[in-house]
């Protein structure tokens, strides 16, 4: 059966029970997506950015509006607890207003001076950008790349995971709504076996991709093969590093929020807690009190502070994971196995004792579970910090900020926190290295990745 004949299946990981199914796009409706997009590039890049910024302050303005309807149905599709959803639509509105406020400053022309009369860099639209988004977060991570992608000129169409149709069409409806003109906005409800196509789509000029590292080499060798520009934002294995002078009950407080929260789903969560060996004992012990401290049911019940995981096959994968490296020679704490009864609940799981050979040492454990490793000292916390292949962000513990400063600054990774929870904030560049992929989002350099820095030379 080919794609076009498909449908997306929507499925409440709280029970494990179908919501809803989706038609796939058939091929004369992704012709029509692609073709309104390439018509619509020219017009929108020659739209005032006053008009393209007052879009983006509409649209942050109906996120908050219909704040609960969205987030009732990010918890039903995904799983997160009805807060989390909240706050994801909050931000979105946030980082919304954030480039409607700063485009101006950050597209504006950078004069420089040489030997012509006038001399700048400008900065022009690119063209039509395709979003290839996870399911994580089905809001956030579709508008940090489209309200600057918006506000600099580009089109954007929306490539959403499989599992979060519905999601995909609630932005779709958001942004009509709003008034975004024909072809600035579509969601493309396609599967994954068709994204190649789309990239070599002369429509599509830029891609920017949120997902697994697996996922990323795809999209890099398809767009590489049509010569377009990327941005990858893949998967991390976040060192959370703990000091011998840290706060300890601080750092353990922060430690649960930032390993457990979206049921641990999150590229940037604490992966791997290096831990100096003389703080170890006491840090796990701070540890495994506040993760038995969770509760796990209902994510639309206020009191549930764990979710389930997302999908089914999302949990087996971090079973095999968590097996692999007990059997490895990891320490089982607590936890460590699906819960029984419906859903895709992961009871939340601590292991100590994590070492080299492990698949929580080495891999992305994408899940509600925490891996401690124990370092000999700062040195060697430092060395197992770096010794990763992803390099997404990090955070560093201890009561001395000069000295978490000066570790931060040697943290492989694109974003080095010290004594804080790792996020992202449109004020801030975020983004990460090695097979945590390449180029930046938010910020100034964020919008500016999808542009062209026109050279302008006059005399």
């Amino acid at each position: 059966m080919s794609d076009a004949a498909k449908t997306l299946q929507s499925i409440n990981p709280a029970d494990g029970k179908p919501i809803a199914r989706y038609p796939a796009l058939d091929d004369a409706a992704l012709a029509e997506r692609l073709d309104a997009a390439a018509d619509a590039a020219p017009r929108w890049a020659g739209t005032p950015l006053a008009e393209r910024c007052a879009l983006l302050t509409r649209v942050a303005a109906l996120l908050r509006e219909r704040k609960a309807e969205l987030a009732a149905g990010m918890t039903r599709e995904m799983g997160k607890l009805i807060g989390e959803a909240e706050a994801e639509a909050e931000k979105c509105a946030w980082v919304c207003e954030h480039y409607a406020e700063h485009a101006a400053v950050y597209l504006a022309d950078e004069p420089i001076p040489t030997d012509a009369s006038k001399s700048l860099v400008a900065c022009r639209p690119l063209g039509t950008v395709l979003a290839v988004m996870p399911w994580n977060f089905p809001f956030w991570q579709l508008f940090r790349c489209a309200a600057p992608a918006l506000a600099a000129g580009n089109p954007v169409l929306l490539k959403h995971a499989s599992n979060v149709p519905g999601c995909a069409l609630a932005i779709d409806a958001l942004l009509g709504d709003a008034g975004a003109p024909d072809g600035v906005f579509a969601t493309l409800l396609i599967g994954a076996d068709r994204v190649e196509d789309v990239i070599a789509h002369p429509a599509v000029r830029a891609v920017s991709l949120t997902g697994s590292d697996a996922a990323g080499r795809k999209v890099a060798a398809a767009a590489g093969g049509a010569l377009k520009k990327t941005v990858l934002e893949l998967g991390g294995a976040d060192a959370f590093v703990v000091l011998d002078d840290a706060d300890l009950d601080l750092a353990a407080e922060v430690a649960v929020k930032s390993r457990f929260m979206n049921a641990g789903q999150s590229c940037i969560a604490a992966k791997r807690f290096i831990v100096v060996e003389s703080v170890a004992a006491d840090f796990v012990q701070r540890l495994r009190a506040g993760i038995e401290a969770l509760r796990t049911g209902d994510p639309m019940d206020r009191s549930t502070t764990l979710a389930p995981m997302a999908r089914a096959d999302l949990r087996d994968t971090l079973h095999a994971q968590v097996q692999a490296s007990v059997n490895a020679g990891a320490v089982p704490v607590m936890g460590g196995a699906p819960q029984d009864g419906p859903g895709f609940f992961y009871a939340p799981t601590l292991i100590d004792h994590v070492g080299p050979g492990m698949p929580a040492y080495a891999d992305e454990l994408f899940g509600p579970v925490a891996a401690v490793l124990r370092a000999v000292d700062e040195a060697d916390a430092l060395r197992i910090a770096n010794d990763s292949r992803f390099g997404l962000g990090g955070s560093v513990w201890t009561r001395d900020s000069a000295r978490g400063e000066a570790f931060a600054r040697r943290m492989a990774c694109g974003a080095a926190f010290v004594n804080g929870l790792v996020k992202s904030d449109p004020r801030l560049p975020f983004g990460g290295i090695g097979d945590s992929g390449y180029g930046r989002e938010l910020s100034r350099l964020g919008i500016r990745e999808f542009v062209n820095e026109q050279t302008l030379w006059v005399r």
